[in-house]
């Protein structure tokens, strides 16, 4: 749920100033899947050509050039099967011939300007042999994609009551010096005790307790969500958008529907 493109729009985007006046810098948070799948979560990455993705049980997180060629829309249909669904979550462009986009939802990518992050007493560190717990609690509480080995992609802090996880929020994107915070959520029966707003500011201690700075997605139309985020520090740096387009069923040039390192 980021932007994939180099492209930045909207409110709090970086620019410099060259000779011709206002122009906009690249930056790392412009193609954060990319970032992050060729600097510390590479050990993660599948390619084929200049596409790279997550294993499919780990994140639906992938990584298209920033102007990606029409040899990257043919590999990135090799890569995930003929007539496969693909998130395309921050891609502005438009979709080649072939293509069929099925999903669009508005979004922002907002980043940490002075949360007053804290550890959490009650916070306890959430791993493999929780991943049913938190999977039930994301079918509950829906806050976006949790797949088997999600939890993998960083530190995942949970709250329990009578033994039950309730609440819990984790890392998922970590481009070089940033980590997303991502799958924020509170059982429905606990909502209003602000479990979610602690589990936020304990994450992010434990970024910033590394150097780093914490940043995150939603939808444009989550509208509580963001004014919560903005409260506790968080700004808006750019929109982007959160697509998904299916595969042509044909490939054209022959190339085998299957990763390739």
């Amino acid at each position: 749920m980021s932007d994939l493109t180099a492209t930045s729009t909207g409110t709090g985007t970086d620019t410099g100033t060259g000779s011709g006046g206002l122009t906009t810098a690249p930056h790392v948070l412009d193609n954060p899947a990319l970032a992050s799948l060729t600097g510390p979560h590479a050990h993660f990455a599948e390619r084929r050509g200049r596409v790279l993705r997550y294993p499919p049980d780990v994140s639906p997180w992938l990584a298209l050039p920033s102007e990606p060629a029409a040899d990257d829309w043919a590999d990135l249909a090799a890569l995930a099967g003929p007539g496969a669904e693909v998130p395309l979550a921050g891609y502005c462009g438009d979709v080649p011939d072939g293509w069929e986009v099925t999903f669009h939802v508005e979004g922002v990518q907002l980043v940490d300007e002075g949360m007053a992050a804290a550890p959490d007493a009650e916070a306890v560190r959430l791993g493999p042999a929780d991943v049913p717990e938190m999977l039930e609690l994301v079918a509950r509480a829906k806050p976006g994609p949790f797949l088997p080995r999600t939890v993998e992609m960083g530190t995942y802090l949970g709250i329990r009551r009578e033994g039950n996880l309730i609440a819990m929020a984790g890392e998922r994107l970590h481009p070089p010096g940033w980590t997303e915070i991502s799958a924020v959520c509170t059982d429905p029966a606990f909502r209003g005790e602000g479990l979610a707003t602690r589990l936020l500011r304990a994450v992010a201690h434990g970024v910033r307790e590394r150097g780093e700075t914490p940043f995150l997605h939603a939808s444009a139309r989550n509208t509580n969500a963001i004014r919560l985020y903005e409260s506790l520090g968080f700004r808006l740096r750019r929109r982007t958008a959160f697509l998904a387009a299916k595969a042509p069923e044909h490939l054209s040039d022959g190339r085998a529907a299957v990763p390739v390192p």
